[in-house]
Protein backbone atom coordinates (compact mmCIF):
# COMPACT_ATOMS: atom_id res chain seq x y z
CA UNK A 1 0.00 0.00 0.00
CA UNK A 2 1.20 3.36 -0.74
CA UNK A 3 0.21 5.84 1.28
CA UNK A 4 0.83 9.88 0.98
CA UNK A 5 0.95 12.26 3.79
CA UNK A 6 1.16 15.78 4.98
CA UNK A 7 -0.39 18.78 7.43
CA UNK A 8 1.07 21.79 8.26
CA UNK A 9 0.94 23.64 5.23
CA UNK A 10 -0.83 26.44 6.65
CA UNK A 11 -2.49 28.39 3.99
CA UNK A 12 -1.84 30.67 2.73
CA UNK A 13 1.56 30.97 3.49
CA UNK A 14 2.61 27.23 2.29
CA UNK A 15 0.39 27.52 -1.00
CA UNK A 16 2.99 28.04 -3.58
CA UNK A 17 5.37 25.38 -2.26
CA UNK A 18 2.36 23.12 -2.33
CA UNK A 19 1.45 23.55 -5.20
CA UNK A 20 5.29 23.12 -6.66
CA UNK A 21 4.92 19.55 -4.73
CA UNK A 22 1.59 18.35 -6.12
CA UNK A 23 2.93 19.30 -9.72
CA UNK A 24 5.92 17.31 -9.81
CA UNK A 25 4.16 14.36 -8.16
CA UNK A 26 3.94 10.88 -10.06
CA UNK A 27 2.80 8.48 -7.51
CA UNK A 28 -0.60 7.30 -7.61
CA UNK A 29 -1.51 6.85 -3.84
CA UNK A 30 -3.89 4.34 -2.50
CA UNK A 31 -4.42 6.23 0.57
CA UNK A 32 -4.28 10.05 1.08
CA UNK A 33 -3.53 11.55 4.85
CA UNK A 34 -3.54 14.73 6.81
CA UNK A 35 -2.41 15.16 9.88
CA UNK A 36 -3.80 18.79 10.67
CA UNK A 37 -3.28 22.32 10.36
CA UNK A 38 -3.46 22.40 6.38
CA UNK A 39 -4.80 26.56 6.98
CA UNK A 40 -4.39 29.05 9.32
CA UNK A 41 -7.05 29.84 11.90
CA UNK A 42 -9.97 28.27 10.20
CA UNK A 43 -10.11 29.91 7.23
CA UNK A 44 -12.37 28.55 5.19
CA UNK A 45 -11.50 30.38 2.16
CA UNK A 46 -8.26 28.96 2.46
CA UNK A 47 -9.29 25.65 2.37
CA UNK A 48 -11.24 26.21 -0.85
CA UNK A 49 -7.80 26.56 -2.54
CA UNK A 50 -6.03 24.22 -1.19
CA UNK A 51 -8.84 21.64 -2.08
CA UNK A 52 -8.99 23.23 -5.39
CA UNK A 53 -5.14 22.37 -5.90
CA UNK A 54 -5.66 18.62 -5.00
CA UNK A 55 -9.38 18.17 -6.78
CA UNK A 56 -8.54 15.47 -9.61
CA UNK A 57 -5.05 14.53 -8.29
CA UNK A 58 -5.73 12.05 -5.80
CA UNK A 59 -7.99 8.96 -6.92
CA UNK A 60 -8.43 7.55 -3.36
CA UNK A 61 -9.58 8.22 -0.09
CA UNK A 62 -8.87 11.42 1.38
CA UNK A 63 -8.59 11.08 5.62
CA UNK A 64 -7.78 14.09 7.70
CA UNK A 65 -7.78 14.84 10.97
CA UNK A 66 -7.72 18.29 12.73
CA UNK A 67 -4.81 20.56 13.95
CA UNK A 68 -4.98 23.33 16.50
CA UNK A 69 -5.28 26.19 14.25
CA UNK A 70 -8.94 24.29 13.11
CA UNK A 71 -10.88 25.57 15.56
CA UNK A 72 -14.56 24.19 16.39
CA UNK A 73 -16.71 26.19 14.30
CA UNK A 74 -14.52 25.67 11.40
CA UNK A 75 -14.48 21.93 12.14
CA UNK A 76 -17.76 21.85 10.87
CA UNK A 77 -18.10 23.78 8.42
CA UNK A 78 -15.59 21.91 6.57
CA UNK A 79 -16.83 18.30 7.20
CA UNK A 80 -20.89 19.40 5.29
CA UNK A 81 -18.58 21.11 2.21
CA UNK A 82 -16.00 18.75 1.60
CA UNK A 83 -18.07 15.14 1.77
CA UNK A 84 -15.34 13.70 0.12
CA UNK A 85 -13.00 14.45 2.41
CA UNK A 86 -13.33 11.86 5.50
CA UNK A 87 -12.71 14.35 8.83
CA UNK A 88 -12.12 12.25 11.80
CA UNK A 89 -12.87 13.40 15.54
CA UNK A 90 -11.46 11.21 17.91
CA UNK A 91 -13.43 8.38 16.12
CA UNK A 92 -11.75 5.53 13.52
CA UNK A 93 -12.66 4.50 9.87
CA UNK A 94 -12.56 1.35 8.05
CA UNK A 95 -11.60 1.11 4.25
CA UNK A 96 -10.57 -1.66 2.24
CA UNK A 97 -7.42 -1.16 0.19
CA UNK A 98 -6.45 -4.18 -2.44
CA UNK A 99 -8.25 -6.48 -0.30
CA UNK A 100 -6.97 -6.01 3.18
CA UNK A 101 -8.84 -3.67 5.71
CA UNK A 102 -6.91 -0.84 6.87
CA UNK A 103 -8.63 0.60 10.42
CA UNK A 104 -7.74 4.39 11.23
CA UNK A 105 -7.86 5.89 13.99
CA UNK A 106 -7.98 10.38 13.67
CA UNK A 107 -7.83 12.50 16.59
CA UNK A 108 -6.28 15.86 16.78
CA UNK A 109 -3.97 14.52 20.12
CA UNK A 110 -2.88 15.90 23.39
CA UNK A 111 -0.39 17.63 25.22
CA UNK A 112 1.18 17.11 28.37
CA UNK A 113 1.20 21.01 29.30
CA UNK A 114 -1.56 22.82 27.74
CA UNK A 115 -0.90 26.40 26.68
CA UNK A 116 -1.68 29.25 28.16
CA UNK A 117 -4.45 30.51 25.44
CA UNK A 118 -5.79 26.88 25.60
CA UNK A 119 -5.94 27.32 29.67
CA UNK A 120 -8.15 30.47 28.74
CA UNK A 121 -10.13 29.82 25.89
CA UNK A 122 -10.86 26.29 26.44
CA UNK A 123 -12.35 24.89 29.65
CA UNK A 124 -11.32 21.87 30.56
CA UNK A 125 -8.75 21.98 28.67
CA UNK A 126 -6.89 18.90 30.58
CA UNK A 127 -9.70 16.67 31.01
CA UNK A 128 -10.46 16.85 27.24
CA UNK A 129 -6.69 15.78 26.66
CA UNK A 130 -7.34 12.89 28.98
CA UNK A 131 -10.38 11.57 27.32
CA UNK A 132 -8.74 11.82 23.92
CA UNK A 133 -5.80 9.60 25.24
CA UNK A 134 -8.15 7.25 26.73
CA UNK A 135 -10.17 6.42 23.81
CA UNK A 136 -7.45 6.54 21.59
CA UNK A 137 -6.50 3.06 23.41
CA UNK A 138 -9.43 1.74 24.11
CA UNK A 139 -10.60 2.12 20.14
CA UNK A 140 -7.18 1.34 18.59
CA UNK A 141 -7.44 -1.98 21.18
CA UNK A 142 -10.94 -2.47 19.60
CA UNK A 143 -9.73 -2.17 16.22
CA UNK A 144 -9.76 -5.28 14.44
CA UNK A 145 -8.28 -4.76 10.90
CA UNK A 146 -5.34 -6.16 8.62
CA UNK A 147 -3.54 -2.87 8.55
CA UNK A 148 -4.18 -0.02 11.75
CA UNK A 149 -2.74 3.71 11.30
CA UNK A 150 -2.78 6.02 14.05
CA UNK A 151 -3.65 9.75 12.69
CA UNK A 152 -2.76 13.07 14.76
CA UNK A 153 -1.63 16.05 14.73
CA UNK A 154 0.26 16.83 18.13
CA UNK A 155 3.28 14.61 18.73
CA UNK A 156 2.65 11.23 20.46
CA UNK A 157 6.88 10.38 21.35
CA UNK A 158 10.16 13.28 21.98
CA UNK A 159 11.61 11.40 19.72
CA UNK A 160 10.62 13.17 16.44
CA UNK A 161 11.19 16.48 18.16
CA UNK A 162 15.10 16.54 17.93
CA UNK A 163 15.78 19.75 16.66
CA UNK A 164 12.88 21.98 18.54
CA UNK A 165 13.65 23.59 21.78
CA UNK A 166 13.61 21.44 24.87
CA UNK A 167 11.53 23.97 26.74
CA UNK A 168 8.63 23.58 24.23
CA UNK A 169 8.44 19.13 24.15
CA UNK A 170 5.45 19.29 26.53
CA UNK A 171 3.75 21.89 24.48
CA UNK A 172 3.95 19.68 21.53
CA UNK A 173 2.40 16.46 22.18
CA UNK A 174 2.47 13.92 25.28
CA UNK A 175 4.56 10.94 25.88
CA UNK A 176 1.74 9.19 27.07
CA UNK A 177 1.23 7.82 23.83
CA UNK A 178 4.06 5.72 23.78
CA UNK A 179 2.47 3.30 25.99
CA UNK A 180 -0.78 2.91 24.16
CA UNK A 181 1.69 2.51 20.78
CA UNK A 182 3.48 -0.30 22.02
CA UNK A 183 0.67 -2.14 23.79
CA UNK A 184 -1.65 -1.80 20.69
CA UNK A 185 0.65 -1.57 18.01
CA UNK A 186 -0.86 -0.12 15.24
CA UNK A 187 1.48 -0.80 12.22
CA UNK A 188 2.12 2.93 11.60
CA UNK A 189 1.80 6.21 13.06
CA UNK A 190 1.44 10.02 11.12
CA UNK A 191 1.74 12.75 13.02
CA UNK A 192 2.20 16.61 12.38
CA UNK A 193 2.70 19.66 14.11
CA UNK A 194 6.25 19.65 14.21
CA UNK A 195 7.90 22.30 12.18
CA UNK A 196 11.39 21.69 13.30
CA UNK A 197 11.89 18.13 14.38
CA UNK A 198 12.90 14.89 12.27
CA UNK A 199 11.26 13.05 10.08
CA UNK A 200 10.87 9.40 11.45
CA UNK A 201 11.62 7.58 14.67
CA UNK A 202 10.94 4.08 16.04
CA UNK A 203 9.37 2.60 18.74
CA UNK A 204 10.56 -0.67 19.35
CA UNK A 205 8.70 -2.07 15.82
CA UNK A 206 6.26 0.72 15.18
CA UNK A 207 7.79 3.50 12.78
CA UNK A 208 6.37 7.00 13.81
CA UNK A 209 6.35 9.49 10.91
CA UNK A 210 6.60 13.19 11.56
CA UNK A 211 4.69 14.38 7.69
CA UNK A 212 4.37 17.86 8.50
CA UNK A 213 5.48 20.17 5.38
CA UNK A 214 8.13 22.34 7.26
CA UNK A 215 9.90 19.82 7.63
CA UNK A 216 9.68 17.62 4.90
CA UNK A 217 9.23 20.41 1.91
CA UNK A 218 7.12 17.64 0.45
CA UNK A 219 4.06 15.40 0.19
CA UNK A 220 5.61 12.29 2.20
CA UNK A 221 4.96 9.16 0.94
CA UNK A 222 5.05 5.77 2.98
CA UNK A 223 5.38 2.81 1.06
CA UNK A 224 3.84 -0.05 3.66
CA UNK A 225 5.33 -2.43 1.87
CA UNK A 226 9.18 -1.39 2.71
CA UNK A 227 8.52 -0.92 5.84
CA UNK A 228 11.34 -2.74 8.39
CA UNK A 229 12.05 -2.42 11.86
CA UNK A 230 15.38 0.23 11.45
CA UNK A 231 14.75 1.02 8.10
CA UNK A 232 12.44 3.76 6.47
CA UNK A 233 12.02 4.03 3.12
CA UNK A 234 10.30 7.33 1.32
CA UNK A 235 9.54 7.29 -2.35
Amino acid sequence: MLIAATSDIHFPKGYENFLKSIDKMIEKPDLFLLAGDIVNNGNLSEFDKFYNIIFGKFNCPIISCFGNTELPNFREDVKKRYKDIKFLEDESFKIDIKGKSVGIFGTTGSLEQATSWQKINIPDIEKIYEKRIQLTESILREMKTDFKILLMHYVPTFKTLEGENPKFYSTMGSRTYENIINNQKPNIVIHGHSHFGIKTAWLNSIPIYNVSFPVNKDIVFINTDNIKPGLTKFL
